[in-house]
């Protein structure tokens, strides 16, 4: 088969779309026919070696497409299924092998494109609004980088949930999108905290959903509300740098939640109802999943380049080339 291929840690220039042996799908395992794999952060820092990883080797995550292979054990799956998954490993390929319990099953009337740019931003965008802070009509919530693929979802679970939506990006046309979207402030990440009390008066956020991280995080602590939440959940900008305890006692009794999926998604019965609830919303058509790029498999590299550059919104996908 053909699978992008890392030999060593490099630039996008090193992903190199080429031949590799086939996989075969082993005990607990099935194996998949790629419609579509989500392109993440995550990959981005194993390239770089930011996350050390074993090479030669291939990149991706996230991905849904059509099991061709069963292997022993497996009960849950049969050839022919619709399947996605969000930890996957190989998934830049024709073909991955995907843990069985991994995998969730794509309905019939969901794409499976919207399915592979829906799982890890998707996932992540339901548990932070239902669990690492349960959002509901009376509070107000904060969403930096509203118009990437996790913040564009936030916006619009806010707005279902019937809560106040603020939310920050970084150029004009991104910010218009975020409005679009139903956030009813928004800013850059300069000046978000004059333009949200200005619009809202002092310290008017219950939580803030914070995956941008060192240009943010500092700042968020003045606009929350007595006992309000942060929940730092990325770091796109940077790490955060050690908290002073006391700055949370300062600000209000505050509270600060650092999560990850791997955590929140490693139940089954998680896992599945985080999805159940993702695809229950595509259907009904309140939840829009924004594909922001699409590229071939052979055109990894640009698509790295592209999320690097932080000039996308939405999701962006690689799809196996036509033969």
């Amino acid at each position: 088969m053909r699978a992008v291929r890392l030999d060593a840690k490099g630039g996008p220039d090193d992903l190199r779309w080429t031949s590799v042996p086939e996989p075969v799908a082993g005990e607990g395992q099935i194996r998949v026919e790629l419609a579509a794999a989500g392109v993440n952060f995550i990959d981005i820092y194993q390239r770089s070696g930011l996350y050390p990883v074993e090479f030669p080797f291939i990149p991706g995550l996230e991905g849904a497409g059509i099991v061709d292979q069963v292997g022993e054990g497996v009960s849950r799956w049969a050839v022919g299924d619709r399947v996605a998954w969000f930890s996957a490993p190989g998934s830049y390929a024709e073909f991955a092998l995907v843990d069985s319990e991994s995998a969730v099953a794509v309905p019939p009337d969901v794409d499976l494109e919207i399915a592979a740019a829906v799982m890890l931003q998707g996932i992540t965008a339901a548990y932070l609004v239902r669990d690492a802070y349960p959002l509901s009509e009376s509070d107000t919530c904060l969403v930096h980088a509203g118009a990437g693929g996790v913040g564009r979802l936030l916006i619009q679970m806010g707005v279902h949930a019937g809560a106040r939506v603020f939310a920050t990006a970084g150029t004009a046309e991104k910010q218009q999108s975020a409005r679009e979207l139903g956030a009813e402030v928004v800013s850059g990440y300069e000046d978000f905290v004059d333009v949200i009390q200005e619009a809202a008066g002092s310290r008017p956020v219950d939580v803030a959903y914070d995956g941008v991280g060192v240009v943010t995080f500092t700042r968020d602590l003045r606009v929350m509300r007595r006992f309000g939440t942060i929940v730092l959940f990325g770091q796109s900008s940077g790490p955060v740098a050690p908290l002073d305890l006391q700055e949370l006692n300062r600000n209000g009794s505050l509270f600060v939640t650092r999560p990850t999926i791997f955590h929140y998604a490693a139940a089954r019965e998680d896992l599945e109802r985080y999805t159940a609830g993702l695809f229950e919303a595509i259907q009904k058509g309140w939840l829009d999943v924004f594909v922001g790029g699409r590229y071939g498999m052979d055109e990894a590299g640009e698509a790295h380049r592209a999320l690097e550059a932080r000039t996308t919104t939405g999701k962006l996908l690689l799809v196996p080339p036509a033969a």
